[in-house]
């Protein structure tokens, strides 16, 4: 009769199957493990990018992104209220200064330009009839002033003859004194006339002057009306190519809406924007080196903002050839802003394997191996890093990226 097994017999068998299985596999870990052990990490030394320290001249740059803008560009916008009747022009077209683009539905302004010269001519007229007005005027007072000279003479002269004829005893003390009171009231009567024609030519002139300025105010509305009414005649203010243009003919535009935007496509400019952090490396008239179109061009800080725009800080390069034939406008390219200069350097060419100034861990070929050192690298440009540390002139130096071997100490160079 079968007996049943103890907890302890079921626990051993248990234990037996375990290690049967454990054993075979331990062994297959350990052939694996050995394996990998003779087998070593090596590289093709020909077919990897690779750096030899070199020791030169090398100029420090930051890098920007930027794109390439046309060396000069206006957007023309409707002065007026209005509708395009007629569009001349189309986006890429060359124009010549005064080339009619756009015509826009004038009649509304010029109507209201010839009412304002009317209302000019009538000011004019007005200030005429004034002038001549005041004139009269003063030529009655001045009238009046000489003919009370004439009397207050004449009284002056009858006034002595009195007196006289008192003196000898053939007039009277009463008309002596009838003629002293007449001459008396005649000076006075003439000093009177006297302020009144000065005080009447003040307020001419002061009136005459009131209608000057007006004329002189409403004249300055008239320029600008026709300043508005010439802009409105959208031509072309110089010679460029047209960017872009409003066609939809009969479509209204509102004041400053845009009608046309030109471009000189003959020359070109860059304009870049910088990190807010880096802001202290670059200056009006510093040096930069353009890479665009495959070509590297100089030139130098032209303008520089000096508000940050989200994190940014927007700048132009005036580009030494603003002609080259490998610019184009919108071509995204990349600036190099030089903001120093070293001589006799220890330096590497540069690389996607630098991040900016600090410490690295590289392979330096030493024989036929490549062993992993820590290198102090400082300030680059588009060409160069400067070297602090840990490698010396005529070291050779991995520089693609070795991530896969970042936690071996050499790599062995295969022979080509």
């Amino acid at each position: 009769m079968d007996r049943a097994l103890t907890s302890k017999e079921k626990a051993g068998r248990k234990l037996r199957k375990i290690l049967g299985w454990a054993a075979p596999c331990a062994g297959m870990l350990a052939a694996l493990v050995t394996v990998l052990l003779l087998i070593k990490p090596s590289v093709r030394w020909d077919r990897i990018k690779t750096g030899t320290v070199s020791e030169g001249d090398i100029d420090f740059s930051v890098f920007a992104s930027g794109h390439i803008a046309p060396g000069h560009q206006e957007t023309i916008n409707s002065p007026i209220e209005s509708r395009i009747l007629e569009v001349f022009r189309k986006a890429g077209d060359i124009v010549e200064k005064g080339d009619p683009i756009v015509r826009l539905d004038l009649s509304e302004i010029q109507t209201e330009y010839l009412n304002m010269e009317d209302e000019a001519r009538m000011k004019e007229l007005e200030l005429e009839k004034l002038r001549i007005t005041n004139s009269n005027s003063l030529d009655e007072l001045q009238m009046q002033i000489d003919v009370d000279r004439m009397e207050l003479e004449k009284l002056a002269a009858a006034l002595e003859n009195e007196i006289y004829l008192d003196s000898i005893g053939a007039g009277t003390p009463d008309k002596v004194r009838e003629a002293r009171l007449a001459h008396t009231v005649a000076g006075i009567k003439l000093d009177n006339n006297l302020r009144k024609i000065e005080n009447e030519k003040r307020l001419a002139k002061a009136d005459e002057n009131i209608k000057d300025l007006d004329l002189k105010i409403f004249r300055k509305k008239m320029e600008y009306e026709r300043k508005l009414l010439e802009e409105s005649r959208i031509l072309a203010p110089w010679p460029a190519t047209v960017v872009a243009v409003n066609n939809e003919i009969g479509a209204r535009v509102s004041q400053t809406d845009m009608v046309v935007t030109l471009a000189d496509l003959s020359r070109f400019k860059v304009e870049g924007r910088i990190g807010d952090r880096q802001s202290d490396r670059i200056g009006l008239g510093m040096e930069v080196a353009v890479i665009a179109g495959g070509d590297t061009i100089g030139g130098r800080v032209s303008g520089l903002s000096p508000v940050s725009s989200e994190g940014t800080i927007p700048f132009t390069v005036q580009l030494d050839n603003e002609r080259n034939p490998a610019l184009r406008s919108g071509l995204r390219c990349e600036i190099y802003i030089i903001y120093a200069y070293e001589k006799n350097v220890l330096r590497l060419p540069n690389g996607n394997y630098y991040k900016g100034p600090g410490k690295y861990w590289l392979f330096v070929k030493e024989g036929n191996v490549a062993k992993r050192r820590e290198i102090t690298l400082g300030e680059a440009n588009f060409d160069y890093v400067e070297v602090i540390s840990g490698i010396e002139g005529g070291d050779e130096v991995i520089l693609e990226n070795t991530d896969r071997y970042r936690k071996l100490d050499k790599i062995k160079i295969k022979k080509t």
